[in-house]
């Protein structure tokens, strides 16, 4: 049976322990800053690239993932922020269902209309439950979206909407603190939710170090989500990306 992206994926955290990805926005840098991030994170051991934006200011969407793939043999995963981001270009796509919002665009709308330009396409399909946890801030997941994220301090609630997400049949789940995120996840929140379903838990949003990166491996996070903070730190991203590569991959 020929292997799938997913199945890297899961057999990257069973062999490293957990996995790191690192998200690329397009709208946010500039195609030749894109290419030079890409090929740094596959230097520095980052085991996937995720491509994705809450809004898109480009005319062609899948160029990007064209030029990615030219400098850097990792997969490159679709993020949608919406329908208009598919591409054959990628390798797969996190297909995502909002099932912490009450948006039912975002729960089976856009599933709906994006499902037939999927199949056409020919894209790898990763069924991901998404969970908007509240990080301090408004980020611009929340607006775009219209919806209220998780309080962070009600663990039962993200804890009940994961188990959902298992029953009806996700494959993995990602609980979003946002780009731009004031605070993380929090790790309490990451290890009820971990030992509570048997999904893979996928952690994003305000990690910044090293420490925090470990912390929510060490509460039950299956794979750990950076962004924003290599904008921020294109100085010294690469020394960044190693660094938060060594401390999620506890196993090597």
């Amino acid at each position: 049976m020929k292997s799938t992206v997913l199945d890297y994926l899961l057999e990257t955290r069973n062999r490293r322990g957990a996995g790191y990805l690192v998200l690329l926005d397009p709208d946010r840098q500039d195609m030749a800053r894109l290419e030079e991030c890409a090929c740094l994170c596959t230097d520095a051991g980052a085991d996937a690239i995720l491509v994705g934006t809450s809004l898109t200011m480009l005319a062609d969407h899948g160029e990007v993932y064209k030029r990615l793939r030219q400098c850097t043999g990792i997969p490159i995963i679709t993020f949608p922020g919406s329908g208009g981001h598919i591409t054959p270009q990628a390798d797969a796509i996190l297909y995502l269902s909002m099932v912490s919002s009450r948006n039912p665009e975002l729960l089976i709308g856009e599933q709906v209309r994006t499902a037939p330009l999927l199949k056409r396409c020919g894209v790898e399909v990763i069924s991901t439950a998404y969970m908007l946890i509240d990080s301090g801030t408004l980020t611009s997941v929340q607006f775009m979206s219209n919806s209220r994220p998780i309080p962070r301090d009600k663990n039962d609630i993200a804890m009940a909407h994961a188990l959902a997400a298992e029953y009806i049949g996700m494959r993995l789940l990602y609980l979003e603190a946002g780009s731009g995120a004031r605070r993380a996840v929090p790790d309490e929140m990451v290890t009820a939710v971990s030992q509570y379903t048997s999904l893979p838990v996928i952690v994003g949003g305000g990690i910044r170090t090293p420490e925090t990166a470990r912390a929510k491996v060490e509460a039950g996070a299956s794979f750990i989500v950076t962004g924003q903070v290599l904008e921020d730190r294109q100085a010294d991203a690469g020394a960044l990306v190693r660094e938060l590569g060594a401390a999620v991959h506890f196993r090597e």
